[in-house]
């Protein structure tokens, strides 16, 4: 039976595979698509592929979304209610932003998939699909570009690999968690400006963790204990800052 995105939303009981774990990349993933039941379906999908995905409805919240996470890819619709996709992969596209798109649309026309592909979309998938199929598309573009869309960073002792998620420090490999990899993404992504406790804890309710009042403080306990506590400052009542060497 095809599971394609509308057989999904026409049925609840029908179970969403996962890949095999040696084929799980756990990507962080920007889905942009305004269809709540589309969304839905492809969010759950990921989710249940071990990727962390951030839905937004719109391109301003999309544009919001990327100004403070650095994303693996972008699942992106062209119809939305406030403009057109293919406005805002060009300006990804403009701001050297090299992030893997694959544009997902009902627009199914040859001038359609040229013109999505000559602004810098890496797919095009037209709707209805099969998530297999976007699944094994994902993985697809993800091997193209060997997960290694984000730059090495040298943060005062530590070397951080973002794409792959590896942290050196004195030539001793650290382990974080994935939500401990959440909270530093936030906090990476805007070096030395400050991060909002709000802001941090949007990125681990994508992960699904319970957050209560003091969960931000506990994960960034945890990281200061892993990566030193010279690493993470606390601004008082306003948020959270990584501390350039």
């Amino acid at each position: 039976m095809e599971h394609c995105v509308q057989a999904v939303v026409r049925s609840s009981l029908y179970a969403l595979p996962t890949q095999p774990k040696d084929l799980q990349i756990d990507m962080r993933i920007l889905l942009v698509e305004d269809d709540r039941a589309i969304g839905g379906a492809v969010r759950d999908h990921a989710g249940g592929n071990g990727h962390a995905v951030d839905w937004a409805r719109t391109l301003a919240e999309a544009g919001e979304f990327v100004s403070v996470v650095t994303y693996e890819l972008v699942l992106l619709d062209l119809h939305l209610p406030d403009g057109n996709g293919l406005d805002f992969l060009q300006a990804l596209r403009d701001s050297a932003n090299s992030v893997p798109i694959i544009v997902l649309t009902a627009r199914d026309q040859i001038s359609d998939r040229i013109a999505g592909l000559n602004a810098g979309a890496d797919d095009y998938l037209v709707k209805p699909f099969n998530l297999d199929e976007l699944s094994a598309r994902m993985h697809a573009v993800a091997r193209r570009y060997g997960q290694n869309t984000q730059p090495m960073l040298d943060l005062g002792p530590l070397t951080i690999a973002p794409a792959e998620r590896i942290i050196t420090r004195d030539d001793r490999t650290i382990d974080l968690t994935a939500r401990e990899w959440a909270v530093l993404d936030r906090l990476l992504h805007r070096r030395g400006a400050i991060v909002s406790k709000a802001q941090i804890e949007d990125a681990l309710y994508e992960l699904g963790a319970e957050v209560e009042s003091n969960t931000v403080e506990v994960y960034v306990s945890r990281l200061r204990k892993k990566l030193g506590s010279e690493i993470i400052a606390t601004v008082r009542g306003v948020g959270y800052r990584v501390v350039e060497a």
